[in-house]
């Protein structure tokens, strides 16, 4: 584990899935390895409640209904689209349910404009098709397949950004619960078929802002139930997400390194002022292109820790983390570069003035990131 670069949910959390295995007594759908309470305290944390010998932190944040109609949805025969905006958290919550009930989250079929059907069903090995012709042994199955197969999880994450021909591939294997291989035809009873055994679903992912890139069929939204994700706005939540996400980094580069908690609450205002600046904009001109999510929130607390852990003092400071939302934030010339500037003249500055703290050094490290992009 410690030589991944980015361990999968079942390997970073192994030793606590094998004890919630050898604790767990609930009835298991299929072949689950663990039952859908001990899913939930898994993705949820426990509580004091619960009874536990030991805590089971808290790895997503969110409301306890989004989960449990997730963990609902999987034990029936439909599949699980989780859709929102992007950095909601979609992705990491169908890693987690993946590796709780099939110890593999690593099934991925990842969405875009170039995935084919073969990436959902199988394609073949070239050389062994020349040597021996076509046989179940030449045959590559999709990571789609794969979960069929085994009676686990499978993923497809960015569904909407594949083709419509692509997400028709998938209406069949939703419904029918098995694979064709007409290449196969005449080698025996079934040989052709490849079936789904019990345990099988898909969980899909699909961004609110990719709505008219690839719409959905009628026929596939009836094979889905939709949980849509919504953006985290309560303050106290978003400061569990992104503390637990830094505690991660931090450990993971093995910087001994203190984001004092002050900074913390000028990153949070920083994006809930940007966020109400967005709303209340005319066009898209006047807003910023980020989401403005709490990923995205968490990716600039990275950038600074890690400046300032390896150019700086080894100290977060309020510059530091200025300098790290401009850079982080701007992604158009001149525009998000102007929309930065009058939010940091008409927001933080009188801020500054009537508050002091952090906020002075934190404007003055903003001003001077925009001088250099501009």
């Amino acid at each position: 584990m410690s030589e991944l670069l980015r361990a999968p949910a079942e390997i970073k959390y192994a030793e606590e899935l094998d004890w919630l295995e050898s604790i767990d007594d609930g009835p298991k759908p299929f072949s689950w390895r663990l039952s859908p309470k001990m899913v939930r305290l898994f993705v949820l944390g426990s509580e004091r409640s619960d009874g536990l010998d030991r805590e089971v932190a808290q790895k997503w944040f969110g409301d306890r209904s989004f989960v449990e109609r997730s963990i609902v949805t999987l034990a029936s025969d439909r599949g699980l689209l989780l859709i929102g905006d992007p950095g909601t958290g979609k992705s990491w919550l169908a890693e987690l349910l993946s590796a709780a009930i099939s110890r593999n989250s690593t099934l991925v079929v990842q969405g875009t404009a170039g995935t084919t059907e073969d990436h959902i069903k199988y394609s073949w090995n070239v050389s062994m098709v020349i040597a021996k012709g076509q046989s179940r042994e030449s045959m590559i199955p999709s990571p789609i397949m794969t979960a069929m197969e085994s009676g686990s999880i499978g993923r497809f994450e960015e569904l909407t950004r594949s083709t419509s021909d692509v997400q028709d591939a998938l209406i069949s294997i939703l419904s029918e619960k098995y694979i064709s291989v007409p290449e196969l035809a005449g080698g025996g009873d079934d040989d052709n078929i490849v079936f789904a055994k019990p345990g099988f679903s898909v969980i899909a992912t699909a961004n609110s802002r990719d709505r008219g890139v690839n719409d959905l069929s009628s026929a596939l939204k009836r094979r889905f139930n939709f949980v849509r994700i919504p953006v985290v706005t309560n303050k106290r939540s978003e400061t569990e997400i992104v503390r637990f996400r830094t505690e991660e980094l931090l450990r993971r580069h093995s910087i001994d390194l203190e984001v004092p908690p002050t900074l913390l609450d000028v990153l949070l205002q920083s994006f809930a002022d940007l966020r109400q600046s967005a709303a209340a904009a005319g066009s898209d001109d006047e807003k910023l292109e980020s989401a403005l999510s709490t990923a995205e929130q968490i990716g600039v607390l990275e950038d600074a820790v890690l400046h300032s852990n390896f150019f700086g003092e080894s100290a977060l400071t309020a510059r530091t983390l200025a300098s790290s939302l401009v850079g982080s934030l701007t992604r158009r010339d001149p525009e998000d570069l102007a929309i930065l500037n009058k939010y940091l003249h008409g927001v933080v500055e009188p801020r500054s003035k009537e508050q002091g703290g952090s906020w002075p050094e934190f404007l003055e490290g903003g001003r001077d990131a925009i001088a250099t992009l501009s």
